[in-house]
């Protein structure tokens, strides 16, 4: 399954890769709190695809950091993805 949703965490870097997508985040959304504990920035480098589902997903990991008392990043932000957060006319600091 090469488009499976894959994640680890080092040296304070959440890296995803794969398809963020419905199909394949319960996964993370699941394990979000352990996924996002030590983490301050989201690498998205390896992620291939983005749909709605995933960008909710994003949204939440990323107050999930805030929480914790950090500033959070995302590495790596596909055209999929800007194209996405554009059409939410999302603010540029709800996924910096």
């Amino acid at each position: 399954m090469a488009n499976e949703l894959r994640w680890s965490c080092e040296d304070g870097c959440l890296r995803l890769q794969g398809e963020l997508d419905q199909d394949w985040l319960v996964p993370l959304w699941e394990a979000r709190a352990q996924a996002t504990k030590a983490a301050s920035s989201i690498d998205l480098s390896a992620v291939t695809r983005v749909d709605t589902a995933g960008l909710a997903l994003l949204i939440h990991l990323i107050a999930d950091i805030r929480a914790q008392g950090r500033e959070a990043s995302v590495i790596g932000k596909s055209e999929n993805l800007q194209t996405l957060i554009q059409l939410y006319n999302l603010p540029a600091d709800m996924i910096p």
